[in-house]
């Protein structure tokens, strides 16, 4: 699927996905990924959303995101709370969807100004 917002003002913008890439600003991504209105980590080791730990969640409450993103693939799904205390201890809400809903809601956020992080599994 084709996302459309016309500028990214110097931010990295998600322009496509489906369930085998996430194109960021353009460039095709064949892998997990995080990706913030200023930075994108290309090398999300995370294999599944089964495979996500604490400690997967605790890099990403590092950033100081208002809101993260977390894109579950195809399946909509719910991490356990104490996965993701780190977030909670800071303040940080966690929104879980599907990674095509997570890339469409990532670029609103984004376009708005917001300083959002979306953790995407493919």
């Amino acid at each position: 699927m084709k996302l459309h917002l016309t500028t990214a003002e110097n931010n990295y913008l998600i322009t496509a996905y489906s369930e085998n890439y996430i194109e960021v600003n353009r460039q095709r991504h064949a892998n997990s990924m995080i990706v913030m209105p200023q930075q994108v980590i290309i090398d999300w080791q995370v294999e599944s959303f089964a495979h996500l730990t604490e400690a997967h969640m605790a890099k990403i409450a590092e950033f100081d995101a208002e809101v993260v993103l977390l894109g579950t693939g195809e399946k909509h799904q719910f991490l356990h709370p104490k996965i993701y205390q780190t977030l909670t201890a800071k303040g940080v809400p966690l929104e879980c969807m599907t990674t095509a809903a997570a890339c469409r809601t990532y670029n609103i956020l984004m376009s708005e100004g917001r300083n959002v992080v979306a953790a995407l599994l493919l």
